[in-house]
């Protein structure tokens, strides 16, 4: 194997021309965004070195330095949420005048604390931290002393700057959304054990139901979902009654539930309301398209390299955690309360179960 990707290399792959290479990896127009995106994805997994002698075009720093971009295996796999944030971050740090080294962790690595080779070299500047990984791994980076920061996730044990998504305040938000509709009935799809973020999101259903004077029902706050139909298929057979109205904590829930929902017979959103988080892939292609809390994905970007070169200069100050704000998006799958409430859920669920 050659010690040194080209961009030749990646042409090759791809079968595309090494111009159009070029244009992707500095940043340049020429390429469509989704040709940019598999470029630079490609040059991520081929283990692709920006080259420090490159040269941008006009209005950009000369590049003089690295910084890091490290994530999960897992997380550079969520293309569509978190490889957004990945091309804004490539682009803001170009225009800083950094050249950008990628790495992914596979579990293996995680596990056994093993660093990558810029890391160990002390070859990079600054270092950003896509998503979670483990607390031990990320704080034997942070313990090399390079200021870090780390996007989408933050944890007691961990000190650095960390860019966020306000969770609470957003579910708090995609909550209220479904009482002005008149929704009374509010259950909770979760998975909270998997992230900080779906477990605060789960604080704000809980601050939101209280502030409105709402019954949490528990039978209808379900914290360890699993991203599948038949799974969720089978946590509603389970339930005498359902509620009018479903927040999940992300889009693949809202989208799997709208699917068992609609597998039971009911209608979305004519019989129940579900409410989602990130407007991501999922969210868009469900019928109905998901009414979803919109995250800004390249504002996250361009977050975090500010932040970062903000603690180049600035070490001794404290660290800070970013909270970034959501939109609401409202889509097809959120509607008035059924005017029968539950007692129409509960004859609808009572002839589903009886096969009628």
């Amino acid at each position: 194997m050659k010690d040194k990707v080209t961009m030749q290399d990646i042409a090759e792959q791809l079968n595309i021309s090494k111009n159009s290479v070029s244009q992707a990896l500095s940043g340049k127009d020429g390429v469509s965004e989704d040709t940019r995106k598999l470029i630079l994805e490609t040059a991520h997994r081929m283990g692709y070195v920006y080259s420090q002698s490159r040269k941008r075009r006009s209005g950009e720093l000369e590049q003089t330095g690295n910084i890091a971009l490290i994530a999960s295996d897992f997380a550079f796999s969520m293309k569509s949420f978190f490889g957004e944030i990945y091309l804004s971050i490539e682009r803001e740090t170009v225009r800083r005048g950094k050249n950008l080294l990628i790495q992914s962790v596979s579990k293996q690595s995680a596990d056994k604390l093993a660093l990558p080779s810029f890391l160990l070299n002390q070859s990079v500047d600054g270092i950003l931290i896509l998503s979670h990984i483990t607390t031990d791994y990320i704080n034997t980076i942070t313990n090399m002393g390079k200021p870090t920061v780390l996007i989408d996730h933050h944890h007691p044990s961990i000190q650095a700057d960390c860019i966020l998504t306000n969770n609470r305040f957003s579910a708090y938000e995609a909550v209220r959304h479904l009482t002005e509709l008149g929704h009374r009935k509010i259950g909770l799809l979760a998975n909270t054990s998997f992230s900080p973020s779906y477990y605060e999101r789960w604080e704000g259903y809980v601050l939101a139901m209280n502030d409105f004077g709402l019954e949490i029902h528990e039978p209808w706050v379900i914290k360890d979902a699993v991203e599948n139909t038949d799974y969720i298929l089978q946590k509603i057979k389970t339930l005498q009654q359902l509620p009018t109205a479903w927040f999940c904590v992300n889009d693949g829930l809202g989208f799997y539930l709208n699917s068992a929902l609609q597998q039971s017979g009911y209608s979305v959103p004519e019989d129940v309301s579900v409410v989602s988080f990130d407007n991501g892939y999922l969210s868009q292609v469900s019928t109905p398209q998901i009414t979803t809390m919109d995250v800004d994905l390249k504002l996250y970007g361009r977050k975090a390299v500010e932040q970062l070169f903000w603690r180049m200069d600035h070490p001794e100050h404290p660290y800070t955690e970013l909270l970034l704000p959501t939109k609401l998006l409202k889509r097809g799958s959120s509607g008035p309360a059924p005017s029968a409430g539950m007692e129409k859920l509960e004859g609808h669920e009572t002839a589903n179960r009886n096969g009628k």
